[in-house]
């Protein structure tokens, strides 16, 4: 069977990502969850308290009408309605647990340190479903060592988004030795399914060292200024 033949199966049978759970509302966090929720997600955003959750849904709002205000700009009602839209697949939660107990990917986006990593995902693991991915959104550390915590490895994989999130047009997925097909064409699609993403740029890592995959972009000039962005970050 033909590499395309193949390619083309495993992205007809990956399930659809509908709802993300996106943990920690800081501002790569809100940044995430407002591109997923744009996109026609259901996305919930989980943070340690509630006043938290209100900081991080308030700032989501303010970016939006941003945006609206300079992509809606002769048509106000239409830039409401963009607005209004994303806001109704957003909600907040300080509910770890219950948050990721009916979602279909959860992206982390906490601080950068390992042992408060390993302390979320080993939490999460036990109460996700056993079909949710999970993922973070580190910059600087090994996807294999963070999910290594947990009994699902070939469905825990690396979404590096880049801040910040709504203008930046470039998405790293990242997958590990133990990251299953499946998972990355799951991860990747979700990639593309974000209209912020003009440039998408899969690697594998194998022992924290990263090596090329595959790359998907468009070929046109937002790609090749997004290949130099991701250089200067």
């Amino acid at each position: 069977m033909s590499v395309l033949r193949v390619f083309t199966r495993n992205m007809a049978t990956a399930a659809k990502i509908n709802n993300v759970v996106v943990i920690g509302g800081g501002l790569m966090g809100s940044g995430i969850a407002q591109v997923a929720a744009a996109t026609g997600h259901n996305v919930t955003i989980v943070e340690m308290n509630d006043q938290l959750v209100g900081k991080a849904l308030g700032g989501i709002k303010k970016s939006l009408e941003r945006v609206a205000k300079k992509q809606f700009k002769d048509d106000a009602a239409k830039g409401q309605q963009y607005v209004d839209g994303t806001l109704s697949k957003l909600k907040g939660s300080t509910k770890l647990e219950e948050a990721v107990a009916s979602t279909d990917l959860v992206v982390e986006a906490i601080v950068e340190k390992m042992n408060i990593k390993h302390e979320l995902f080993s939490k999460i693991d036990a109460a996700a479903p056993a079909s949710t991915i999970f993922t973070s959104n580190t910059s600087s550390l090994s996807i294999a060592e963070i999910g290594a915590v947990t009994k699902r490895q070939d469905r825990f994989g690396g979404l590096h988004f880049f801040n910040p999130v709504p203008m930046m047009k470039l998405l790293e997925v990242i997958r590990t030795e133990k990251t299953s097909e499946e998972t990355y064409q799951q991860l990747m699609e979700f990639g593309r399914s974000s209209a912020n993403v003009h440039h998408l740029q899969g690697h594998a890592r194998i022992r924290g060292e990263p090596a090329a995959r595959a790359v998907h972009g468009r070929g046109d000039p937002s790609a090749r200024a997004g290949r130099r962005q991701r250089a200067g970050h």
